[in-house]
């Protein structure tokens, strides 16, 4: 364990015990093109549908298929505005898998535009947050990281920001801070910091505080690089 809740490679190789090594499998990508509401998505993805990898081409009406029937409006409305206004794929919601589980998955996007800085399309994670955790999985996230886990004072905050934004629990926007950090290879604590600081200098309606949120949210570790 690093000193002052500092992150290390220790504590990665124990997070990759506890929560999947890389990339984690509840994590995965998206692209989206507006003009011809093309979709590629990853493995990880297709899998948190139900399907194996290649085995299915991803369609926007496959999806909203997919979607909770309490939810298949709002995810319509949201990519309807997107494409409309050229705006991120951004919801939490709802989706089925083939076999009928249910996930809650966090859709987090951001603009894809051409060599000519032209937006023509969203791309970004799946982040699927249904609690998954195993008791024995539980504990040892516990014992093993509990300054991490229990955090300084900036992470709690970064958490709480989450928190409201999406609508999760504090488990939930630890584990997406924790994908954000082994993501970015940078220090979960850095992390937390930039975040907090940019978000309070955020503002403007719910809509515009999202969309700017998922862009600060896959974009906040380059601030280390203009340093």
């Amino acid at each position: 364990m690093a000193p002052s809740g500092e992150w290390s490679p220790d504590d990665a190789q124990v997070l990759d015990q506890v929560i999947g090594s890389g990339r984690p499998q509840s994590v995965g990508s998206f692209r989206f093109w507006f003009s011809d509401q093309r979709w590629e998505w990853s493995d990880e993805v297709a899998a948190m549908h139900g399907y194996a990898p290649g085995s299915v081409e991803p369609t926007t009406d496959l999806l909203l298929r997919h979607k909770h029937p309490e939810d298949r409006a709002q995810v319509a409305t949201s990519l309807d505005r997107a494409v409309r206004n050229g705006e991120p794929f951004c919801s939490r919601h709802r989706i089925l898998d083939i076999d009928g589980v249910e996930h809650h998955v966090i859709v987090v996007g951001d603009h894809m535009v051409d060599e000519n800085l032209s937006v023509i399309g969203t791309s970004g994670y799946y982040i699927d947050v249904t609690d998954t955790l195993a008791a024995h999985r539980q504990e040892t996230l516990d014992d093993t990281l509990p300054e991490l886990y229990q955090a300084r004072a900036v992470i709690e905050q970064a958490k709480g920001a989450l928190m409201l934004v999406y609508g999760i629990n504090a488990e939930q926007a630890f584990r997406v801070l924790t994908w954000r950090s082994q993501e970015t290879n940078m220090k979960l604590r850095a992390l937390a910091r930039d975040l907090v600081e940019e978000v309070a200098a955020m503002g403007g309606a719910t809509v515009e505080l999202r969309t700017a949120f998922d862009h600060l949210l896959l974009t906040v570790h380059q601030r280390q690089s203009r340093r």
